[in-house]
């Protein structure tokens, strides 16, 4: 419960100050509505009992800001994605705020928050990470190259863990590669 609802909190934290000042809203119709899709493959959780899982493929929707400009770094797109495990190790499904920042016209830095639910085992087993809850916080940074207009490649980590509100807390930590295509 106390994840639900620290979960829940945060997400009402997050959408009220991306709201914060002044901005104009972007029409929404329905070929501005999905910004971007990622997919790309992940190395599993290297320092830890699933590390012998095999590989993950993560795929990401970003949507468009529903307010504000893109020149506005500050204000973040909604982000649904999943990072699935096929070897018998955890997968995650997630949602949250994603924030970018061009560092020159190519290359940029992002960094995403939110909530996920993982099918990993609350307490462990010898050959899977200890959870905790079914219901984690879900963060992620990555260093972006535009390729060209819509096509773009990120090195990406995704962290998952409850942050000690739960009895377990071992997380899961992936690396890896995802190319995205921007509409």
């Amino acid at each position: 419960m106390r994840c639900v609802l620290a979960a829940m909190g945060m997400l009402v934290a997050a959408t009220a100050m991306a709201g914060a000042g002044e901005t104009t809203p972007i029409a929404a119709d329905a070929a501005s509505f999905i910004d971007e899709i990622r997919l790309g493959g992940y190395l599993h959780d290297l320092n830890s009992p699933e590390r012998h899982k095999g590989p993950d493929l993560n795929a990401e929707i970003l949507f468009a800001k529903p307010w504000g400009s893109e020149e506005q770094w500050w204000l973040p797109r909604p982000s649904l994605g999943t990072t699935l495990n096929f070897g018998g190790g955890t997968s995650v499904l997630y949602a949250g705020a994603t924030w970018q920042y061009h560092l020159t016209r190519r290359v940029f830095l992002e960094g995403a928050f939110g909530g996920g639910l993982n099918n990993g085992k609350k307490n462990g087993a010898p050959d899977r990470n200890a959870m905790g809850c079914t219901l984690l916080f879900h963060e992620s940074a990555s260093l972006g190259f535009d390729i060209s207009e819509h096509w773009r490649l990120l090195g990406s980590v995704e962290h998952s863990s409850d942050a000690g509100l739960c009895s377990r807390n071992r997380g899961l930590t992936n690396y890896g590669v995802r190319v995205g295509y921007k509409f």
